[in-house]
């Protein structure tokens, strides 16, 4: 390749480089550019080199009009830019949307803990649904079950705020814990009408006949006396343990968790919102099979480990007369890293092993959200997987990859030197005036610079601890966006000497690349890493401009979310 076929290269990416650039050619862009289309040159990038940055001087001397049509008559192609749009996932149809006068979907979450990636499910999909159908989200609380899960009474309030966070717009709110009298007007309903009854065995032995698949002595009673037994549930007559409301089923059912179910049944825990009002509180099937039919749900969206949950209400609203929703069962989904156990979190919590909810250990909703996940993220993840009844593991990769396309036109770039160790370059004769870009792809959001003024041939840098304990006396090492330095000395500090300025040169001898921040203009930061360890460090006093959730991305460290800019710390999101 000759001289003038090198120039002619030169020109034609620095041309389209600095139309790109406010006028200003990159030099190692442009470089980089014309070594990997003619990789015949790369033997010679000394030699090349002084040519190449020669012609980007010309070419940056030109009024960027002339730059911008030297591209357009010579390059044209290098133009053109075809945006291929990627097609939105849609769900599936649902089925039997016209036996519903509105389709409706429910979220119903028991407050006794965060909402967590696993939640995101289903939630997802019902607000998918809701908004395709010109349909109503329910958000209902079970909260009846103060004695097994007691409920938190600062989750109602997070609930809301994450479904808020996801773009969730909740249509209908209820609250069970408000709603025990309309469940204590069906259940004297389903009493009276001897669908139910009043059970008053001792557990073990009803046990017994129940597996045997035959009736207990309270089953064909009268309903007149289960309604009394009923009063005396109500008044205190029976004490926790003495007496349950049964929903009567088929006894030769082959499943027996189906025969017989428990409906209602006497608690003495206090419930944070009801106190000691009620002594009698429905379990699951009852309050949730009347609920989905009195709010007029259409299609119940949830695991399919619940199918003996949907067979138990089918038959509760059998004997009311109604007609059940459509069942769409999900598998269960998994995180490759972070907890996704309400029981779990809330254990770790009160042992004092996390340090709440938002934990950056935890899969909560919370914890993601303080990481610098996004709710797109999560929605765009659900959309892919899609209701399915199979059990689906989510690869952290694949997940930080789709947050990653979401951040990262809007996450600027800063230095971060974490453990910060003194560097020493000997052998600077003139000022090295650096200019870094705020973002790569947007050169109008501006530089961050810095004038590297030599004291009497000397300039000290910060370099981070994890960086010196990988060169070794005597290697090339490239300075991001600065120069190439040889190492000469290793100790509490290390020394160095200026080597050359071309990066082509570190490529070359495959240098190792690190970041690095000057002496002054730097503040202390903070970053909280996903296992809750912090790594401490410098960073440049610019991050002080950053604004709370906020993200951006640390140079060669990786992308975070702002907590506070006053001292400043961050959260670590993924690379």
């Amino acid at each position: 390749m000759s001289n003038d076929d090198i120039i002619a290269a030169a020109k034609k990416f620095a041309a389209h480089n600095a139309s790109q650039h406010d006028g200003k050619a990159q030099p190692g862009s442009v470089i980089g550019k014309i070594l990997a289309e003619y990789t015949e040159l790369k033997p010679r990038v000394k030699e090349v080199i002084p040519l190449i940055n020669k012609t980007i001087g010309e070419v940056n001397a030109w009024t960027q009009e002339q730059q911008q049509e030297y591209v357009e008559k010579n390059y044209p192609e290098l133009l053109e830019r075809v945006k291929v749009e990627e097609v939105p996932k849609t769900l599936p149809p649902l089925e039997n949307v016209d036996k519903w006068p509105m389709i409706k979907t429910r979220f119903a979450p028991n407050p006794d803990g965060a909402l967590h990636l696993g939640s995101a499910e289903p939630i997802i999909f019902c607000d998918e649904y809701a908004k395709m159908y010109d349909g109503h989200f329910i958000l209902r609380y079970e909260d009846t079950s103060a004695e097994v899960k007691p409920p938190i009474i600062e989750m109602y309030d997070k609930i809301l705020e994450d479904l808020e966070w996801l773009g969730v717009k909740v249509d209908e709110k209820y609250i069970q814990s408000d709603r025990i009298e309309i469940y204590y007007e069906y259940a004297e309903k389903v009493l009276a009408e001897g669908n139910a009854y009043v059970c008053v065995c001792d557990v073990a032995e009803f046990r017994e006949l129940y597996m045997a698949k035959q009736a207990c002595s309270c089953r064909e009673l009268p309903p007149e006396e289960h309604l009394k037994r009923w009063n005396m549930m109500l008044d205190g007559s029976y004490k926790k343990g003495e007496a349950v409301v049964r929903i009567k089923t088929n006894l030769q059912d082959p499943n027996p968790a189906v025969r017989d179910w428990p409906a209602l049944r006497i608690s003495t825990a206090v419930h944070p919102r009801q106190g000691t009002k009620y002594r009698v509180w429905p379990l699951y099937n009852f309050s949730c099979g009347l609920d989905d039919h009195l709010l007029g749900v259409s299609h119940i969206i949830r695991g399919k480990e619940h199918d003996v949950n949907t067979i138990r209400q089918r038959w509760l609203q059998k004997h009311l007369g109604w007609q059940y929703p459509e069942v769409i069962n999900v598998g269960r989904l998994g995180l490759e890293v972070g907890i996704l156990s309400k029981s779990k979190m809330r254990v770790g919590i009160e042992e004092g092993k996390y340090n709440g909810w938002d934990d950056p250990r935890l899969g909560s909703l919370m914890a993601l959200r303080k990481r610098g996940i996004q709710p797109e993220t999560i929605r765009t993840t659900m959309l892919h997987i899609g209701p399915k009844p199979v059990n689906v593991s989510i690869s952290w990769d694949n997940f930080a990859s789709t947050n990653r396309k979401i951040i990262e036109p809007t996450s600027n770039r800063y230095s971060f030197i974490r453990d910060p160790v003194k560097l020493i370059i000997n052998g600077v004769k003139d000022e090295i005036k650096v200019r870094l870009p705020v973002h790569p792809d947007y050169p109008k959001r501006g530089t961050r610079d810095y004038d590297l003024a030599p004291d009497d041939g000397v300039v000290e840098l910060w370099m981070a601890k994890n960086d010196s304990e990988k060169v070794s006396e005597g290697c090339l090492v490239r300075l991001m966006g600065v120069a190439n330095i040889r190492v000469t000395g290793k100790g509490d500090e290390v020394t160095s000497e200026l080597h050359s300025m071309a990066y082509q040169i570190a490529r070359e001898e495959k240098a190792p690349f690190i970041n690095w921040l000057p002496m002054t203009g730097v503040v202390d930061a903070e970053v909280v890493m996903p296992d809750a360890s912090v790594a401490k460090g410098l960073a440049e006093a610019s991050v002080h401009q950053l604004k709370h959730d906020e993200i951006f991305q640390f140079e060669r460290y990786g992308y975070c979310r702002v907590e506070s800019s006053k001292p400043f710390q961050a959260f670590y999101t993924h690379k």
